[in-house]
Order: C-alpha cells, then structure tokens, then sequence
C-alpha cells in the first residue's frame, strides 16, 4: 500500500517506528496521512548529530528534517546545490551530510568528492540518498567516499545510525 505525502509516493512499512506507527503520521478521518502538529519528543541535548541536508527539493528536505529531528539527529542547515553545501557545512560543521545524489543539474557524487576532499580531517560522514534505487547508483557510491546510501523512501535516525555503525 502506498500513500501519498505532499507529492511523495511512501509505502506502507517505511518510516515506522518499531511499533508500526510512524511518529509524526497520523491517519485523519477521511484515512489519509496528516502530521502531527505537535512537538512532543522533539529531540534536543548535546549528544544529539548534528547533519546538513542536500536536497534541491524543499517538499523532502521538511519531511526528512522532522523525520530526523523526531529521532535524535539535529538537522543544523539545508541546502540546494553544491555552492551552497560547501558553504554550510565549513560553517556549521555538521556530524554528517545527507546528499540527494541527483541536485537538479548537479552531482551528488561530485559534491560528495568536494566534501570529503574539505573535510576529511573533521571526520564529517556523507550519507548519500535518492527516490531512485540503490542499484541504480551502486558502481558509484562504491567509488564515492560516502559511507553508504539510504533510499529516500526509507529515510529514519535508526538507517543513518546503522550506516555510521558500519564504517
């Protein structure tokens, strides 16, 4: 079953909390999905990740933030082409770096490159992501410095822990 999320196709399974829920969804009467409006179990404190958002498309970029931030990643800045990620992470500097591998006309890959390349003493993590599949891109991110891929469709803190965990 799938739903649709402010023009995203999400099936049913992904973004759930172990429960089956997901928490920041709720069925409204007419059994659509609605957000919560409330912000009850925002993540905050000084353990928290801290992460930069790559993404060209803002729909994504606010349902990946609250999704992120309702499970202890702190989402520190956003942006929407190479130029401005570059700027954001040395100013922020940010645990890890969430790259949508498909920036409009640019690379995804390429400005995993250039992040690595600025900050491979700070230790940031790149975490590449896209609506497409894993395969589609897996002789790329192989080559990539990212630490790994998660499909936007299963985008969760509990996916970007895993991967950190693994490399």
């Amino acid at each position: 079953m799938w739903a649709d999320l402010l023009g995203y196709r999400i099936e049913a399974g992904s973004f759930l909390d172990g429960d089956g829920t997901h928490p920041d969804l709720a069925a409204s009467p007419n059994g659509e999905a609605a957000w919560l409006s409330d912000t009850e179990g925002m993540a905050s404190g000084d353990n928290e990740l801290r992460c930069v958002i790559v993404d060209d498309d803002p729909r994504y970029v606010a349902i990946a933030t609250r999704i992120l931030q309702r499970g202890g990643i702190s989402i520190i800045g956003t942006a929407s082409t190479i130029t401005e990620a570059l700027q954001r992470v040395e100013e922020l500097r940010p645990d890890i770096t969430l790259v949508d591998v498909n920036l409009g006309g640019e690379s995804g890959f390429h400005l995993a490159v250039k992040l690595h390349q600025a900050n491979s003493h700070s230790g940031l993590k790149i975490i590449l992501t896209s609506a497409q599949l894993e395969q589609d891109f897996a002789g790329l991110i192989a080559a990539s410095p990212a630490v790994g891929f998660v499909p936007k469709d299963y985008l969760s803190p509990a996916a970007i822990h895993d991967l950190l965990a693994a490399s």
